[in-house]
C-alpha cells in the first residue's frame, strides 16, 4: 500500500511549510556545481505542489531564499535569481491550469527589480485560483519579520491607533507577513539537518516537525505523503492532556 492510500482525508494538514534543503549537496554527489541542484530543485517544487493539491492541502509554504542567503557567493545568488525568473515565467501557465494561487512573503524590497516584476505578475495572474495556495518565502527571515512587526506596532501605539494594553498574540500575528495565512500544522525539513533556520519561529509554535535525510531534489510525492502519514500518527494536544481531547 502506498503512503497516499494510508492518508486519512479527514485529517489533512491545512498548511504545510517546507525548508527545502540539500540542493547543493545533491549536486555535489552528481559531480556538478550548486546551481545544477537548484535547477532540479525547481522540478521538486512542481511535483510537491501537485501532490499537495491532490490530497487537499490548502497552503504550501516553501522556504525559497532566506535573508542569510544574500551572504552566499555572488555567483550563486545571481544564478538563483536568474533561475527564479525563469521558473516563475515557465510555471505560471501550469499554476493557472492547476488552480494554484501564488503568494510571497519576506523582505521583497531586496529582490532584483526584474524578479519582483515577474513575481508580482504571476501573483496577479493566479489570484483567481481557488486551489492550493503556494507561498514562496523569499528574502525571508523570521527574526526580521518579528522585528518589523514590533516596529509597526510601536508606531501605531505612538499614533494612537492602538493601546499598549491591546497588544497580545493575536494582534502581533496580524502584523506579520503571514497574517492572511494559517499557522503551519506540519513543518518539513529535507537534507538531514534538524533545525528551522530562522523560519516561521512565531508561526511554528505548535507545528509538528518532520525531518528527513532526503535531499530536496529527491523529495517526491510519496515523500510528502509519508510526512503527512507521520503527522496523522501524532497526537496534537496544544498544551492539553490526551484525556481532554
Amino acid at each position: 500500500m502506498s503512503y497516499k492510500e494510508k492518508i486519512d482525508p479527514s485529517r489533512i494538514p491545512a498548511h504545510v511549510a517546507i525548508i527545502m534543503d540539500g540542493n547543493g549537496r545533491w549536486a555535489k554527489q552528481q559531480g556538478k556545481d550548486r546551481s545544477y541542484g537548484h535547477k532540479y530543485g525547481v522540478d521538486s517544487v512542481r511535483t510537491v505542489t501537485e501532490a499537495a493539491s491532490e490530497i487537499g492541502i490548502k497552503y504550501l509554504t516553501l522556504y525559497t531564499f532566506s535573508t542569510e542567503n544574500w551572504n552566499r557567493p555572488q555567483e550563486e545568488v545571481d544564478a538563483l535569481m536568474a533561475l527564479l525568473v525563469m521558473a516563475i515565467e515557465r510555471e505560471t501557465p501550469d499554476l493557472i491550469k492547476n488552480n494554484v494561487r501564488l503568494q510571497a512573503i519576506g523582505d521583497l524590497s531586496r529582490m532584483p527589480a526584474e524578479v519582483k516584476e515577474r513575481l508580482d505578475k504571476c501573483i496577479e495572474d493566479t489570484s483567481a485560483s481557488t486551489g492550493v495556495t503556494l507561498v514562496l518565502a523569499l528574502s525571508y527571515s523570521s527574526r526580521w519579520e518579528i522585528v518589523e512587526a514590533v516596529k509597526k506596532i510601536t508606531e501605531d501605539v505612538k499614533q494612537g491607533n492602538i493601546k499598549q494594553e491591546e497588544i497580545n498574540d493575536e494582534l502581533l500575528s496580524s502584523y506579520l507577513t503571514t497574517k492572511t495565512i494559517p499557522d503551519p500544522d506540519l513543518l518539513i525539513r529535507t537534507g538531514g539537518e534538524e533545525r528551522i533556520s530562522n523560519f516561521m519561529l512565531w508561526q511554528a509554535a505548535y507545528s509538528e516537525f518532520y525531518f528527513t535525510p532526503q535531499y530536496w531534489p529527491d523529495f517526491d510525492k510519496e515523500s510528502l505523503y509519508k510526512a503527512v502519514c507521520e503527522y496523522q500518527a501524532r497526537e496534537r494536544r496544544f498544551g492539553k492532556t490526551s484525556e481532554q481531547l
